[in-house]
């Protein structure tokens, strides 16, 4: 159910990418968005005027901006030493997934990959919402790396593959009805991602000539 903290408006971005999320861009209506966050049928123009491509380019947004949220959180938390490394930051990451199947026995999706898949069916903007949404992502997630020890040009594109793995697993687990490829890619990825920290724990040097 949609937090009750929420106003209207906040209670149907909310549900349209828990709706997204399970479903697909294509198979969520707006009044399926309208009951599950148990809002007045007519206030979704009122508040959407641009329908349901705005309603869904809002939701991938509002995912975007949780997802990276998420990320400084998973930093937080990762107070032990043995913790303290790219790899625990990606466990934490894929955690979110192997915790709900552990729940509820099912892998939900993700609002940003369900919102890209089905872009065609949702509007030329939610392409860019998507992209946006992936950006609002990585960045923390490259600006985490970096704090674990890991240099600043390799920071990005390491996120770009953390994310980019997940992604593909939470598809993969979906499908066999399992967290196994969770699991796999968090066990096989983990030490690639700490051979990137530098030998002293920091943000190696580049030099002039662009070596490190």
């Amino acid at each position: 159910m949609a937090g009750t903290r929420r106003g209207p408006r906040e209670r149907m971005v909310f549900s349209a990418a828990q709706l997204i999320r399970r479903d697909g861009v294509g198979a969520t209506g707006m009044r399926d968005v309208a009951a599950h966050a148990e809002a007045p049928r007519g206030s979704l123009q009122h508040y959407f005027p641009g329908g349901k491509e705005q309603l869904v380019n809002e939701a991938v947004a509002w995912a975007g901006r949780y997802a990276a949220g998420r990320v400084a959180r998973f930093l937080a938390e990762l107070a032990e030493p043995a913790e303290r490394k790219p790899s625990g930051l990606f466990a934490a990451m894929v955690r979110q997934w192997t915790d709900e199947y552990a729940a509820t026995g099912t892998v939900g999706g993700c609002p940003v990959a369900a919102a890209t898949v089905d872009c065609a069916s949702a509007g030329p903007s939610t392409r860019r919402a998507a992209a946006a949404a992936f950006t609002a992502w990585r960045e923390p997630g490259a600006g985490a790396l970096v704090e674990l020890g890991v240099p600043a040009e390799r920071a990005e594109p390491l996120a770009t593959l953390m994310i980019s793995s997940l992604e593909g697993a939470i598809i993969m687990a979906r499908a066999e009805g399992g967290a196994g490829p969770l699991t796999t890619v968090a066990r096989e990825l983990g030490p690639l991602l700490d051979a990137a920290v530098s030998p002293d724990g920091g943000p190696a040097a580049v030099s002039p000539d662009g070596g490190l």
